[in-house]
């Protein structure tokens, strides 16, 4: 009898599930299924059986699935005694209950099941997983086995809607001694998100599945995802990472949130990340280092775009094109004197419209709405809330630009004092 074509398979329905010869007779039951991994990753290796005398493992192609909904030996000499098989992921010992990151729904969440596949006649490998579930069905079927008649769990089951991350998105790296997987959800694909959702996962994570994704992470991506999260996490992702890959990383954050994760360390190791910075990168941070943590100037960034007080729509789009900070976090240009005195600001929206040749100075709002350095972050919050603005200059003494506190600062501000 050969195998049904692609018909679908839960691991919790086939653990269990008697194992005999051709003859009939009881070989043993299926304790587990071995995948490989590699190149033939999520392809089944072999399966495990409990007998008489032990644990053995059959070859997956020494195997059919029978009417009865049992499984048969292909041939009398296909088990062996299992042997530690380090390239092998174990699925019910190694996946199952196991956290790993759903791409899709930017979250992390905890394996209930697997679904394999029987492939039909010809093929190379009789059997392959084909995702993991990880929602109710999964965990119905568990809790039920043995309480209900096998077919009678299936239906019920199916009840269920269907939350599975296809195998493709699970791609195991290696399995250490202790038996723990570890698991990569194709790294490309997490630098693609967003990084609030990055940092959410990142603190479902434990320990050590936290600091293999963080670590995967390129400095830009990881700088934006370490802005998101909170100062104990981010020491927390600091920890095993040297000074140099701390500089570079921070080098990449923005300057106003680079400073308040320096200023949570230790002073030996923030000078010490200070020494591996970029001279530019450091000198902005120290700036910032100096401010009372409360004011403006606290939780200003110095990334903004500016340009001379006679410039036009032209002059604005190329100091765009040269800007190096985030290109989201724009929402004005300032127009700045030879002093760096603050003339006039104009909402990105309006310079969008313009036409290239305009000037400025004349699509300016009237009037410039500006903070003190030292004005504190209660007083900062009334004056976003009463103006309804998304960004506010800093100026000092002698009303020199020296920065922008941008709407999400003040909203964490506000938060944090819930």
């Amino acid at each position: 009898m050969q195998p049904r074509t692609t018909a679908r398979v839960s691991l919790t329905a086939l653990l269990g599930t008697p194992v005999t010869d051709a003859q009939g007779h009881l070989r043993g039951r299926l304790q587990d299924v071995a995948v490989a991994t590699g190149p033939d990753a999520g392809k089944v290796a072999g399966l495990v059986l409990k007998t008489r005398a032990g644990l053995s493992i059959v070859p997956s192609q020494e195997v059919m699935e029978t009417p009865a909904g049992t499984l048969e030996l292909r041939s009398a000499g296909a088990l062996v005694p299992l042997q530690d098989q380090g390239n092998y992921l174990y699925l019910r010992q190694d996946l199952v209950d196991r956290q790993i990151i759903d791409i899709h729904g930017r979250k992390v969440v905890r394996v209930n099941d697997v679904e394999l596949e029987w492939l039909g006649k010809g093929a190379a490998h009789l059997l392959r997983v084909a995702e993991v579930e990880v929602g109710l069905r999964g965990a119905f079927r568990r809790i039920f086995k043995g309480l209900l008649p096998r077919a009678s769990l299936e239906t019920l089951s199916r009840k269920f809607g269907a939350h599975g991350i296809p195998w493709q998105f699970v791609d195991v790296i290696e399995v250490d001694p202790a038996r723990r997987v570890k698991l990569r959800i194709e790294y490309e694909r997490l630098a693609e998100m967003h990084p609030s959702d990055l940092a959410e996962i990142l603190e479902d994570l434990a320990p050590a599945e936290r600091e293999a994704v963080f670590t995967s992470l390129d400095e830009d991506v990881a700088a934006g995802t370490l802005e998101e999260v909170d100062p104990k996490l981010q020491k927390a992702l600091l920890e095993k990472l040297d000074e140099e890959k701390i500089a570079d990383i921070v080098e990449e954050m923005d300057p106003g949130a680079a400073a308040d994760l320096l200023a949570e360390l230790p002073e030996y190791q923030s000078d010490a990340i200070l020494e591996e910075m970029e001279p530019e990168e450091r000198h902005e941070v120290e700036e910032l280092l100096e401010f009372d943590e409360n004011s403006a100037a606290g939780c200003m960034t110095t990334d903004f775009v500016s340009v001379g007080t006679e410039a036009t729509v032209a002059h604005a789009v190329q100091a765009l094109h040269s800007f190096d900070g985030d290109p989201e976090s724009v929402t004005a240009i300032y127009l700045l004197d030879d002093k760096k005195v603050l003339h006039g600001s104009i909402p990105l929206a309006r310079v969008v419209m313009a036409h290239p040749e305009s000037r400025l100075a004349v699509l300016a709002d009237p009037r410039v709405l500006s903070c003190p350095a030292d004005l504190h972050q209660n007083d900062l919050a009334e004056v976003f809330d009463k103006y309804n603005l998304h960004a506010l200059p800093v100026v000092d003494t002698l009303g020199r630009m020296v920065g922008e506190v941008q709407a999400d600062h003040v909203i964490s501000f506000l938060r944090e004092k819930l």
